[in-house]
């Protein structure tokens, strides 16, 4: 079961979109929805350090809400630290158009950039 919750971090002004769980094509719809309502966020980090496991589908709607954030002019990087995942991202080149960073301040700086 997937869970997922925001923060906002007025100071810094970004949000941080935090799933729990797996990102297959069962959850897929309820991270597509969570996502598009960040999409006039402006600064998103997508912090996905409790998504044990993401397929293909997940990976899409991550890339469609990502395109949907910058069409609003807004910036998205994702702080993510299981190795499996950072794997996923890399060998996709999903981190050519997104920052994948290890920790939620790299993340937090990728966005100041």
């Amino acid at each position: 079961m997937l869970e997922i919750e925001t923060e906002r971090n007025e100071d810094d002004d970004f949000a941080v979109l935090r799933p729990r769980g797996d990102i297959d094509a069962y959850s897929v719809a309820q991270f597509r929805e969570a996502l598009g309502e960040q999409s006039e966020a402006g600064r998103l980090v997508v912090d996905l350090c409790n998504v044990p496991f993401m397929d293909s589908a997940g990976l899409g709607a991550l890339i469609g809400g990502v395109r949907k954030i910058r069409e609003n002019s807004g910036k998205v990087a994702v702080y993510c630290t299981s190795n499996a995942l950072v794997r996923l991202l890399h060998t996709t080149g999903f981190n050519r158009i997104v920052p994948v960073e290890e920790t939620l301040t790299g993340a937090v700086s990728a966005l100041n950039q």
